[in-house]
């Protein structure tokens, strides 16, 4: 790994730890991480060097790391969808209902709670359409693949032609919901409680705080990790079968 070439999303598939250090400084490893660490300072005016010191200063790896880049893609496809998706659709409910209660008492005292409230219940409505394409459509592709690969088949062309297509659809809404949780996040200062925040408050968003750091993690395995993986295995595959 080379932390001054590679793109960020590269350096965080080979060491999530470097996650933490890229969210410190502002810089999104998720849905911007095809760049490099310098390309992705110049627009907040930071010094790089302090990026690179951050990294090279992290212990060597632990045995508790777990390495998304060894894992087989049907694996890999499982987990999104057992741990990422299970977890959103677990607390999306339970969060739009704090958030409508926290709109209907504190909204006349914090009016961003009512925006706050809309763009978390738009993104609900737009996560629940991609994890069924997602189930539905592309994870069942993939697997398919690396049943492919084992059996040394060749690959059916599938009705939306290359698996490239429908991953190309999944990174646009990354991008959007990428946007829609940073308005978020700014509206409520970086989930920071008011003064007169009761305990909903403060549960709500700490909540809120590790929904999005969990949609983070779900979208850079899958834009840095699962997708490229997966356009390369289906490229090979057909190369083998011309």
């Amino acid at each position: 790994m080379d932390i001054k070439t590679d793109y960020i999303g590269e350096i965080v598939g080979d060491d999530f730890r470097t996650a933490a250090i890229f969210k410190k400084n502002g810089i999104d490893f998720c849905c911007k991480g095809g760049r490099t660490i310098e390309e992705a300072c110049q627009p907040k005016n930071l010094n790089p060097q302090k990026i690179y010191d951050a990294i090279e200063a992290l212990p060597n790896k632990q045995g508790g790391t777990i390495d998304f880049n060894a894992f087989p893609l049907d694996l890999l496809v499982d987990y999104v969808e057992k741990k990422h998706h299970r977890y959103a659709d677990e607390k999306i409910p339970i969060l739009q209902s704090f958030l409508e209660k926290l709109a209907r008492v504190h909204g006349d005292r914090h009016p961003q709670l009512l925006e706050v409230r809309d763009l978390f219940n738009a993104s609900a409505e737009d996560l629940s359409s991609h994890f069924k394409k997602e189930e539905q459509v592309l994870f069942p592709f993939i697997r398919n693949l690396v049943k492919m690969e084992l059996s040394g088949s060749p690959v059916p062309t599938p009705s939306f032609g290359t698996v490239q297509n429908p991953i190309a659809m999944m990174k646009e809404d990354h991008v959007v919901e990428g946007e829609r949780f940073a308005k978020i996040a700014a509206l409520t200062s970086d989930y920071t409680v008011p003064a007169d925040g009761c305990n909903t408050y403060r549960v709500t968003y700490a909540m809120l705080a590790e929904f999005e750091d969990d949609l983070h993690t779900h979208i850079h395995i899958e834009n840095n990790i699962l997708f490229p993986k997966a356009i390369k295995l289906e490229q090979n595959l057909k190369a083998e079968h011309v």
